[in-house]
């Protein structure tokens, strides 16, 4: 057996392949073992029973869930998609795993905390979700935990890539467009790179399947089995790191006009749900773990820009 490699025959199931986290998972995962990435018509994460039956069928060792509900303003007014995909279907796979023996690697988000204070969020302060996004996305946490599975859940900030839909992508083509871009400068947190999220995965899965090895599967299991933040290093506000994208790729073409980036405050930029002020998270778990610190996020951000 190769070191850290899945044994021979044995599947990752992954969800969510055409998202900016599951893209990036399923180039990463692909040299650990056999990648089962099912499309919704095969897997409906909105369908409870579609899931069950496609872990049935598919029996894997693992199941990296990083298919989600991510309409935050929309989901105020879909509670119920969002519970469906965000819950329920975390709920299916956690009592699916726990039957067949698997490993869960499931992500989850800083939106489970009510954003109070100025200090990092560490995995065992209290939750308190602001939004219908927040709140499915923690009742997931719960049902994942409960479900007897061994399981890791990574909560992470701000994720954003090369290529789908994110933040970064959105801000740099709008700034080719407009005079001005006003963009929100209270709200602070960490971006995170979808790559480094994916690369810190199959890191996981290596080491524990590295730690089978000594110990035996279900005793690696339950040893790394908990709630992890993994968001990118530093912290930052949408604002500036809006101005240091743009005045990035400035540098990168001269020649281009882009918008003056100004600076504005929440209460001038409504929306349906409420933002958490304070998405910091402090990943020292991950790293005493693990032994693994998740990209600085103007470092990856200089890695993004590169690939546009």
């Amino acid at each position: 057996m190769v070191f850290g490699r899945l044994p021979s025959e044995e599947r990752i199931l992954l969800t969510g392949a055409k998202g900016q986290v599951g893209g990036e998972l399923l180039k990463t995962l692909e040299p650990l073992g056999v990648v089962i990435a099912p499309e919704r018509a095969m897997m409906d994460l909105a369908d409870a029973t579609s899931v069950r039956d496609t872990i049935r069928a598919v029996r894997p060792r693992w199941i990296v869930n990083p298919g989600a509900y991510t309409e935050v303003d929309r989901a105020e007014s879909e509670p119920d998609l969002a519970y469906a995909i965000n819950a329920e279907a975390v709920k299916v796979i956690g009592e699916e795993a726990r039957v067949l023996g698997a490993g869960v690697i499931h992500f989850s988000t800083d939106y489970v905390f009510d954003g109070s204070g100025e200090e990092p969020y560490v995995e065992t302060d209290t939750v308190g979700p602001m939004s219908v996004y927040g709140a499915s996305k923690l009742a997931g946490e719960r049902a994942l935990a409960e479900s007897g599975a061994g399981h890791m859940i990574f909560r992470t900030s701000w994720v954003y890539g090369a290529r789908g839909k994110n933040f970064l992508l959105t801000i740099l083509k709008l700034a080719r467009e407009r005079e001005a871009l006003r963009i929100v400068d209270d709200q602070h947190g960490a971006p995170t790179w979808s790559r480094d999220l994916a690369r810190m995965t199959a890191h996981v899965i290596k080491r524990c399947e590295a730690t089978a090895q000594t110990i035996g599967w279900k005793a690696a299991l339950q040893d790394a089995s908990g709630v992890y933040h993994a968001a990118g290093g530093g912290d930052t506000s949408w604002f500036e790191f809006a101005a240091e994208a743009v005045q990035q790729q400035r540098e990168k073409e001269p020649g281009v006009r882009f918008a003056k980036i100004e600076s504005i405050s929440t209460d001038q930029y409504p929306t349906p749900a409420r933002r958490p002020s304070n998405s910091r998270l402090n990943c020292t778990k991950l790293k005493e773990r693990f032994e693994w610190t998740m990209m600085y996020w103007r470092d990856s951000l200089r890695e993004v820009l590169s690939e546009l």
